[in-house]
């Protein structure tokens, strides 16, 4: 053994008893249960202790449960002091019991400390313990001395059997939550290599021809304004200027698409600043990084609710507040100005209505509200972050 077998302390995954498969648990707890009555039948049956004293033996074995509870919790804390402190308790409420005529409790009490220390300790610890409690057991028993030191080996081995089962499921609960955060990185990995490769297609495709748009169009507006004023040619260079502004907006929502396939989105707060523009920006609760898809569907709601306002409701008073929550992020945007007809609330200048939105949000186990309040027109979109 390595100096380290000696000093380490069992995993915290063998201490605990999450690992254990639901037979083996409720086999666990039967033989507590039968360790239990018996040790309450052996303790006021085989006695002639008064009542005070059958009282006193009662109140000290619910006492040692208590403090194998509290050792339990602090060696799974690896709190070696505390832990070796307890085991001290235990075996002196033993001695105590042995002393007063409850000679088989503190039987069970020291076999019980000599097993749980070899299972629960470290080595270097766990013997010392083992050996003061069998050493005891062994002084205070009756039987002959092949059975005793036949029983006081067995638990011995018992005790390291124990360990070493526990270590085995430790090394299994370990490998299996290594192997799903395995998988997990993986599935991740895949998943950025395909938005990689969809943000590399839109960019070859839409972003360049939205770019080759821009320059065709901003000829044709310099080639019109060269021709002689009228109607006609105002009209059209109208059209022009227009068609120009909105490949400028589709570029730009392109290239903020390619940031989110690409996981380099800018804080959430910064673009809503940017959006709401003079609106008044409320952000409350721990701002952290968001997911991807959420932090999309928050922007795109912004947009298309500060849409709606300048196009329903131009000059309105407009409130913006994002507010971080346990496993959740929420937006509302909420204007003054008067009420807006049903039919739309679907609609934008952009053409991607709010109906959209409500979809997106679902599809991430949100919700959307949209609709009119008491001073004019709130939406509210949350989404798990």
């Amino acid at each position: 053994m390595t100096p380290s077998t000696w000093t380490s302390w069992p995993s915290r995954e063998a201490l605990s008893r999450e690992s254990l498969t639901p037979a083996r648990r409720a086999l666990a707890w039967t033989v507590r249960l039968f360790a239990w009555v018996l040790l309450l039948w052996s303790t006021f049956s085989h006695t002639t202790a008064p009542v005070w004293g059958m009282a006193v033996a009662g109140v000290g074995l619910v006492g040692c449960v208590a403090v194998g509870w509290a050792f339990f919790r602090t060696s799974l804390q690896h709190r070696l002091w505390p832990s070796v402190g307890l085991m001290a308790v235990l075996m002196g409420a033993a001695l105590a019991a042995q002393q007063t005529g409850f000679r088989v409790p503190a039987a069970v009490i020291w076999c019980a400390c000599a097993v749980t220390a070899m299972e629960r300790l470290p080595l270097v610890t766990a013997l010392p313990c083992t050996a003061l409690a069998l050493g005891a057991y062994a002084l205070v028993n009756t039987d002959g001395w092949l059975t005793t030191a036949a029983t006081t080996a067995g638990l011995g081995l018992a005790g390291y059997v124990l360990r070493l089962d526990a270590e085995a499921r430790g090394s299994a609960q370990r490998l299996l939550a290594q192997e799903r955060a395995a998988r997990v990185a993986e599935a991740e990995t895949a998943a950025l290599a395909e938005r990689g490769r969809i943000a590399r297609e839109i960019h070859d495709v839409l972003a360049h021809s939205l770019s080759a748009q821009m320059v065709h169009l901003e000829a044709a507006r310099l080639l019109i304004e060269r021709e002689p004023q009228g109607e006609f040619r105002d009209r059209i260079l109208e059209r022009v200027v227009a068609a120009r502004g909105m490949a400028r907006e589709g570029l730009a929502e392109t290239r903020q698409a390619l940031s989110a396939l690409r996981g380099e989105m800018t804080p959430v707060e910064d673009f809503l600043q940017e959006v709401v523009g003079a609106a008044e920006l409320a952000v409350t609760g721990d701002r952290r990084p968001l997911p991807a898809e959420a932090s999309q569907a928050v922007r795109r709601v912004a947009q298309e609710a500060m849409t709606n306002v300048r196009k329903h409701a131009p000059g309105a008073l407009v409130r913006v507040r994002l507010a971080y929550g346990p496993g959740e992020v929420a937006l509302e945007v909420r204007d003054s100005g008067g009420h807006r007809p049903e039919g739309e609330l679907t609609v934008s200048g952009s053409g991607y209505g709010l109906l959209g939105m409500r979809e997106r949000a679902e599809l991430l186990g949100g919700t959307l509200e949209a609709g009119p309040d008491e001073e004019g027109f709130v939406v509210r979109l949350r989404v798990p972050a």
